[in-house]
């Protein structure tokens, strides 16, 4: 409330000081020019007079004089009468307009795009609040159920409908046959009934225990999403994550990980992951064309300047292994002629466009066959808060400062 308050006091105060320069802007402009001219041609006419009185002008130049002064006099006192009937009323109308304008579409421009009452958090708050989002955000029954209920779609045969209603039949006869279930799933998800699919794939992980794959418990994580209408609900991260235990590798598992993260408060954290999805490839994987269609933004929301990445050709920047082991062996000025370059590009595209755990560790080794320690020092302790929370490219990372002799 106080906020509002506050506001509207500025904004009565500001609309106020305009006004008041508008109004003592007519007010001046009505006796500006015009009135100026007559009270010059006035002074003249007096003037005339006292040259008369004076002997200075003859008496008939006086009365010419006189007449085109009075000529004069008479025209600007015609236009200071028009000016003030005509020409003011409606500028001053207008700016008096435009201020109002100005005042609501601010209101209004707020209402949409701000947040009324929500005040800036620092950064660590604005963790804590995400972190809080997330452990208190819907179960997957509750955005499930917001949800019209599934419609068979209308370019579905009969023969498909009956299909499908033998195929539900026999699995419900045969709750323990994995096959069955698995089946049931993929094709539930083919006619988009997600609802039913996730059922089909729960008893099918359920009915694997421990030996339901990374692929499988990913699987069942992307369905729910579908089923939540794109939501990653707690239900939904409990299976990603589980796919990832298993296989830390696992895109579809990494991806919607990511989207989570996204929707509840952590560009940061999201865009990293897309980022090296992205990198990483193939061009026609499944998730990069949601990637590419939100990296940018979720780049802006993560406070990173970013250029989307040329993706798909599989060839790796930078210097290689090989060429790494290769330039030990070289004297130091053919080291520096082969690898120098190398380096200093790839130290440039991190800098400024990130990139994999895999670049970031070439570049890491490389400087330490060249032996710059000191960079190579700071460079791993950059990449090791940049993958903050990814063990494996921790791993990859601390496994190139050993190679560089910057990490015990």
């Amino acid at each position: 409330m106080s906020f509002w308050i506050v506001a509207g006091a500025i904004t009565v105060s500001v609309a106020a000081v305009l006004v008041r320069a508008v109004l003592r802007g007519a007010g001046r402009d009505t006796g500006s020019r015009t009135a100026s001219d007559i009270e010059v041609y006035r002074a003249q006419l007096a003037e005339v007079d006292r040259d008369v009185a004076r002997g200075v002008v003859t008496k008939d130049d006086a009365e010419r004089v006189h007449a085109e002064i009075a000529r004069r006099l008479i025209a600007a006192d015609k236009a200071q009468k028009s000016e003030d009937s005509t020409q003011h009323r409606a500028p001053v109308g207008a700016a008096l307009a435009i201020i109002a304008v100005g005042v609501v579409g601010s209101l209004a421009s707020y209402l949409w795009l701000g947040a009324p009452g929500y005040g800036d958090m620092a950064l660590k708050d604005r963790i804590a609040f995400a972190e809080e989002v997330r452990k208190t955000r819907p179960a997957q029954s509750v955005a499930q159920d917001s949800l019209p209920p599934f419609v068979d779609p209308a370019e579905m045969d009969d023969r498909y409908r009956a299909l499908m209603a033998q195929l539900r039949e026999t699995v419900a006869a045969r709750p323990d046959d994995q096959q069955g279930h698995a089946l049931l799933a993929q094709q539930e998800r083919r006619i988009g009934n997600y609802a039913a699919a996730v059922q089909a794939q729960a008893r099918l992980v359920e009915l694997k225990a421990g030996g339901a794959s990374p692929q499988e418990l990913a699987d069942l994580g992307e369905l729910r999403i579908l089923a939540a209408g794109g939501y990653v609900s707690p239900e939904a991260e409990m299976s990603l994550r589980a796919a990832l235990v298993k296989d830390r590798s696992n895109s579809t598992a990494r991806y919607y990980i990511g989207l989570m993260l996204a929707q509840t408060g952590r560009p940061d954290q999201a865009f990293r992951i897309w980022d090296q999805l992205l990198r990483a490839g193939p061009a026609d994987a499944p998730w990069i064309p949601p990637i590419l269609e939100q990296i940018e933004e979720l780049a802006q929301l993560a406070g990173v300047n970013y250029s989307v990445p040329d993706i798909g050709t599989g060839t790796q920047r930078g210097p290689t292994a090989a060429d790494v082991e290769n330039a030990a062996e070289m004297t130091p000025a053919e080291r520096m002629e082969m690898i120098g370059s190398m380096v200093v590009g790839l130290s440039e595209r991190l800098a400024t466009e990130g990139g994999p755990a895999r670049d970031w560790a070439r570049l890491i080794s490389s400087l330490g066959v060249l032996g710059e320690w000191e960079r190579a020092a700071a460079i791993h302790a950059n990449a090791v808060e940049v993958f903050a929370g990814d063990q494996s490219a921790i791993e990859l990372i601390n496994a190139a400062g050993r190679k560089a002799g910057v990490v015990e």
